[in-house]
């Protein structure tokens, strides 16, 4: 079994953090822990199992989401993940979206500490490895901290030991899921205070957090962080991670040899039948705010989902990227020797 330090976690995102990112995501960071997108009992049991669960040992340490609210079908996913090699089981206590809600899934389930309760601890007995809660601070009017503090308790009582703590309350009556991402205010203190009141547990913060400073910021109060966003649409953040949470060594691969790094990966995907662009979809943010970025993406956007694409078109970004890259060096160069010999 894989070590487990949450102290950095890429959130599971749906369409996102499918197999594909995560291979991505692991070259840049060994540490992070990574999450896949949330997978329903439903579609395990009577769906294609295979092709939900499947994933690269690179990917490793790995947890699965779950969504479900039966103790007995979760428990049954639980031990299908854990005979693969997943080395957590995570359930989704915070999707606020209206499909999910209907078949008591995400954060509807706040509302029911009890029957959380009995989800965990029918997965616990199913399996060996760490099962997790994600949740929110609350729902709706049901957001009190003697609520969110009794929710807690509650399936703390069970011996779940990891909450990781949406800083958000879910709004599930009048606002979007994509609303719900932003409109709700972030209350981190009350993380805090979590972690006040329940020193044994281990709590990790997540909701708007975009910088490596940000995450040191919460460490000091919590034990991790969990990042969505910021780590899929700036990849590169994930470089500092191993070095300034972990400890590690300063990585010393650059932007362009975790993309060389990515083309055996594509090639060997293509040859079983992967569609170039629904890999390609993945890379296109890790030149953010760099020379050439726009260009790199824009090239492989307009280009990798064209019948008969192959691995040339992210070759020919790189290259991109690169002549965009020599030149602004250039120009900079120029800049600073002008500067040097004005009197």
């Amino acid at each position: 079994m894989t070590h487990l330090s949450r102290k950095f976690c890429v959130a599971p995102m749906l369409d996102w953090t499918d197999r594909h990112y995560r291979f991505f995501a692991r070259l840049i960071s060994k540490n992070a822990v990574l999450y896949t997108e949330m997978i329903t009992t439903g579609a395990l049991i009577h769906g294609d199992r295979d092709r939900y669960l499947q994933f690269n040992q690179e990917e490793a340490p790995l947890a699965l989401q779950l969504g479900g609210s039966n103790p007995e079908e979760l428990s049954t996913c639980a031990k299908m993940a854990e005979d693969l090699g997943y080395d957590e089981i995570n359930l989704n206590v915070g999707c606020p979206s209206d499909r999910v809600q209907n078949n008591m899934i995400g954060a509807c389930l706040m509302g029911h500490p009890g029957l959380v309760a009995d989800c965990i601890d029918a997965m616990q007995k199913a399996v060996s490895i760490p099962v997790t809660v994600k949740h929110r601070i609350g729902i709706d009017d049901q957001d009190s901290y003697e609520e969110l503090h009794h929710f807690i308790n509650t399936i703390a009582g069970t011996g779940c030991s990891t909450f990781i703590v949406h800083a958000r309350k879910a709004i599930l009556q009048g606002l979007s899921p994509k609303e719900n991402r932003d409109i709700p205010p972030l209350k981190y203190e009350v993380a805090y205070k979590l972690k006040q009141d329940f020193p044994s547990l281990e709590i990790i913060v997540n909701g708007g957090i975009k910088t490596i400073d940000e995450c040191l910021e919460h460490i000091d109060h919590l034990d991790g962080v969990m990042v969505g966003r910021e780590a899929y649409q700036n990849p590169w953040l994930l470089n500092q991670v191993d070095q300034a949470l972990y400890g590690a060594p300063k990585s010393i691969l650059t932007r362009h040899q975790v993309l060389e790094e990515m083309l055996p990966y594509i090639e060997l995907e293509m040859k079983k039948g992967a569609y170039l662009g629904h890999i390609t979809r993945h890379i296109l943010g890790i030149f953010h705010s760099m020379p050439g970025g726009r260009k790199f993406r824009r090239y492989i956007s307009e280009n990798a989902h064209k019948p008969g694409a192959t691995i040339d078109v992210l070759k020919n970004a790189l290259e991109i990227v690169t002549s965009e890259q020599v030149a602004a060096s250039e120009v900079q160069s120029f800049i600073h020797n002008e500067s040097k010999n004005t009197p």
